[in-house]
C-alpha cells in the first residue's frame, strides 16, 4: 500500500511542471521584438508618411482645439506620440513600450497565469493589426493619433478595471468608482472610458468577494453608466459631436461612400479578448502544468492562429509601398530612387507611372527613357475608389507649376479629413511661389511650433524677406518654368494625369523646359495634330543638340502613318529607323492574332519604344 502511493506520487510529480516567471514572460517579449523588427524593416516609408499625415503642436489653441469633442485627449497623446514616426525606430520603440505596458496591465488586472503569458499579446497583436491593415485609408481617415489611439485608450481602460478592483468593496466604493471613472474617462478617452465601464461589469460578476445583489447592482450601475453618461456630456458640452457616434468617440470612422466594416473586425477581436480576459478573471492562480506536453500544444496553436491572423490583416500590396518610398524620394528630390523603384514594378498604378515621368522630365531623360519603363494601370489594392488627389496628385501639381490646384487640395483635404503637416508644407511652397509672403510666413510660424519641422519651416524665411532667392531653390526654382502656362483653377474633376496631359498638351513656350513637357504631353496623348507643332518647336529651341529617342520615334512613325510631312529629310538615328523597320515586319509575321495576343511577344523586343506604346498601349485607365 505505501509503495502504490509512492508511485503515484512520482508520476504526479513527473507529470507537473512549475514554469519560471522569467521563461514565460520570455514569450511575449520575444515577440514585440520580431514585430519591432518587422514595423522597422518593411514599413518606415508607411511610418514615415503616418507622421507627415499628423500634426501636433505644441501651442494651447491645439489642446484646445482637441478638446472641443469627448476623446480630444486621447486624440492629443496619440498625435503627439505619432510624431516620433519622423524617426521610424523612434516611433516603433515608444509604440512597443506601450505594447509592453498593456501587457503587464492586463496581467495584472485580470491576474493572468504565468503559463498562459503568451494569451497576452492577443489585444497588442490587434492593436498592430489597426495600425497595418489600413492601406489607403492613411490617406482618408479622420482620426487624429490613430496609430497610438487604440493602444492608449485600451491601457487607460485595463489600468482603470485594475484600479477598480483594488478599490476596497466597503461602503459601496467600487460602485461609486464605476461612476466617478465613467465621468472622468469619457471626455478624456471617448469609446476607451466606455469600454473600461464594460469589462469593470464583466469582472464584476467574477469577484468572489462579491455576493449576488452586490455583482447584479454593479453591472447595473456600470449598463446605465455607459448609456446615460454619453448623452449627458452630449446635452451640456460635446453637442458638437453627432448624435449617433457619442459612444464611437475616439474610434475611426471607416466610412467614404458607405461603411467598410471589416475594418473593425482588429477592434471587436480586442474588445472580445480583453472581456474573455475579465470572464476567466479568478484571485487565486495556480502555475503549476498538469500536462507539460497539453500546454506545450495549446501554446503552440494559439502562436500559429496569431501569426496567422496578423499575417491576413497586414495590408502587403507592393504598389502601395511602392508609392509611398516614391512620393518620399521625390520630398528629398531623389529623382534616381524614383527611378530605381519603377525598375522593380511588374505593373504599375498610375501613380507609379506619373512619378516616374516627372522624375525622368527632372533629369532630362523622358524623351529618351520614358517607355523603357512598364506602363500600366493597376488598381489600387482598396474597397472603395482610391483618387490621386489624396494619394499624391498635390506633389504633382506643385511640381508642375499648377499652384492653385496644389493649395486647393491642401485646402480641401484639410477641411475634410484634419490639417495635416504635408498639407501645410506644400501650402507654405504655393504661397511663396504666388508671392503671397504674409501667407506663407502664416504657415511658416505654424510649422515652427512642431518638433520636427521647426527648422524645416525656419529656412523658408528667407524666401519671405529675399523672394528673389526662390529661384536659387533647388525645388521651386525649376518650378517657374511651369508656372508660364497660366495656373487657372477650373475643374480637374480629380482625375490629375488627364488634366496635366490637356493643360501642357495645349500649350506653347519658348520656355525651352516648359516647351519640352508640352511635346511629352503630345507624345502620351498620341494626338498627330498636336505633335508636329511642338516637336518642330522643340528642334527649333535644341538646334544643334541630338534629338532624344522617342520624340524621332514618334515623327518618324507618324510620317509613315499619315505622310503629310515630309520625314525623308529628317536626320533620324540609324537604330529608330532599323527597329521601326524590325517592329513592322515582327508585326506582319503575327498578322491574324489579336491586340491581346501579340502584345506581350512584341514586348520582349519592343516595349522601350513608342511604336509600341502607340500600337499597344491603349484605354489606360486614370484616377
Amino acid at each position: 500500500m505505501v509503495k502504490t502511493k509512492k508511485r503515484q506520487s512520482k508520476k504526479t510529480a513527473k507529470n507537473t511542471l512549475r514554469i519560471s516567471p522569467l521563461w514565460a514572460l520570455a514569450l511575449p517579449a520575444l515577440a514585440l521584438i520580431v514585430i519591432a523588427a518587422a514595423l522597422i524593416v518593411f514599413e518606415p516609408a508607411y511610418l514615415f508618411r503616418a507622421q507627415e499625415y499628423n500634426l501636433f503642436l505644441y501651442t494651447p489653441l491645439y489642446f484646445k482645439q482637441l478638446m472641443v469633442v469627448s476623446g480630444g485627449f486621447l486624440s492629443y497623446l496619440g498625435t503627439y506620440f505619432t510624431q516620433y514616426f519622423y524617426y521610424p525606430c523612434l516611433g516603433v520603440t515608444l509604440l512597443c513600450l506601450w505594447w509592453a505596458l498593456l501587457m503587464w496591465l492586463v496581467k495584472k488586472a485580470f491576474n493572468v497565469p504565468v503559463k498562459w503569458s503568451l494569451l497576452l499579446l492577443v489585444p497588442v497583436l490587434c492593436l498592430l493589426m489597426t495600425d497595418v491593415d489600413l492601406g489607403y485609408w492613411l490617406f482618408y481617415l479622420k482620426l487624429k493619433g490613430h496609430f497610438f489611439a487604440a493602444t492608449i485608450g485600451s491601457s487607460v481602460a485595463v489600468a482603470a478595471v485594475w484600479a477598480y478592483r483594488s478599490v476596497t468593496r466597503k461602503f459601496f466604493l467600487r460602485t461609486l468608482f464605476i461612476i466617478v471613472s465613467t465621468l472622468l474617462l469619457y471626455p478624456l478617452f471617448g469609446f476607451y472610458g466606455l469600454l473600461a465601464t464594460a469589462l469593470m461589469a464583466i469582472l464584476a460578476c467574477r469577484l468572489p468577494d462579491y455576493d449576488v445583489m452586490r455583482k447584479v447592482v454593479d453591472a447595473v450601475v456600470a449598463v446605465l453608466s455607459i448609456a446615460l453618461v454619453p448623452l449627458l456630456y452630449y446635452s451640456t458640452i460635446y453637442y458638437q459631436t453627432n448624435l449617433v457616434n457619442i459612444y464611437y468617440t475616439a474610434l475611426p470612422l471607416f466610412i467614404l461612400d458607405k461603411s467598410y466594416y471589416a475594418y473593425y473586425i482588429p477592434y471587436y477581436i480586442l474588445g472580445l479578448s480583453l472581456a474573455l480576459f475579465a470572464f476567466f478573471y479568478k484571485k487565486e492562480r495556480t502555475e503549476s502544468i498538469g500536462k507539460p506536453a497539453l500546454w506545450i500544444a495549446a501554446n503552440a496553436f494559439v502562436a500559429v492562429v496569431l501569426f496567422g491572423l496578423t499575417y491576413h490583416f497586414w495590408y502587403k500590396d507592393e504598389n502601395f509601398h511602392r508609392e509611398l518610398k516614391m512620393n518620399q524620394c521625390a520630398e528629398q528630390l531623389d529623382w534616381e530612387g524614383i527611378l530605381t523603384i519603377a525598375r522593380d514594378t511588374d505593373e504599375p498604378t498610375r501613380m507609379i507611372w506619373m512619378m516616374k515621368n516627372l522624375a525622368l522630365f527632372k533629369l532630362g531623360r523622358a524623351g529618351d527613357e520614358m517607355y523603357h519603363y512598364r506602363n500600366g494601370d493597376k488598381e489600387c489594392v482598396a474597397p472603395f475608389m482610391v483618387r490621386m488627389t489624396q494619394t499624391g496628385g498635390k506633389m504633382l501639381y506643385l511640381h508642375y507649376g499648377q499652384l492653385n490646384f496644389c493649395y486647393r487640395w491642401c485646402l480641401e483635404d484639410g477641411v475634410e479629413y484634419g490639417w495635416r503637416i504635408e498639407f501645410y508644407k506644400y501650402m507654405l511652397k504655393c504661397s511663396l511661389l504666388n508671392g503671397e509672403m504674409a501667407v506663407a510666413q502664416k504657415y511658416i510660424d505654424i510649422l515652427k511650433q512642431t518638433k520636427y519641422y521647426a527648422d524645416w519651416a525656419e529656412s523658408y524665411e528667407q524666401y519671405v524677406k529675399n523672394p528673389k532667392l526662390l529661384r536659387l531653390n533647388t525645388e521651386l526654382g525649376p518650378v517657374m518654368h511651369m508656372m508660364k502656362t497660366g495656373d487657372v483653377l477650373t475643374s480637374d474633376n480629380t482625375l490629375i494625369e488627364i488634366y496635366l496631359l490637356n493643360i501642357f498638351a495645349n500649350a506653347d513656350s519658348d520656355d525651352p523646359v516648359l516647351q519640352e513637357q508640352t511635346l511629352l504631353a503630345a507624345l502620351q496623348m498620341k494626338d498627330i495634330q498636336m505633335f508636329w507643332p511642338r516637336f518642330f518647336h522643340y528642334a527649333r529651341l535644341h538646334e544643334g543638340k541630338p534629338m532624344p529617342k522617342h520624340y524621332q520615334e514618334a515623327a518618324y512613325l507618324y510620317g509613315h502613318l499619315e505622310n503629310e510631312i515630309d520625314i525623308s529629310q529628317m536626320p533620324f538615328d540609324k537604330d529608330v529607323v532599323d527597329t521601326y523597320n524590325d517592329f513592322m515586319a515582327t508585326a506582319q509575321q503575327y498578322a491574324g492574332m489579336t491586340e491581346e495576343q501579340m502584345a506581350p511577344l512584341m514586348y520582349d523586343r519592343f516595349g522601350g519604344t513608342f511604336y509600341y506604346e502607340y500600337f499597344f498601349t491603349r484605354n489606360q485607365k486614370s484616377y
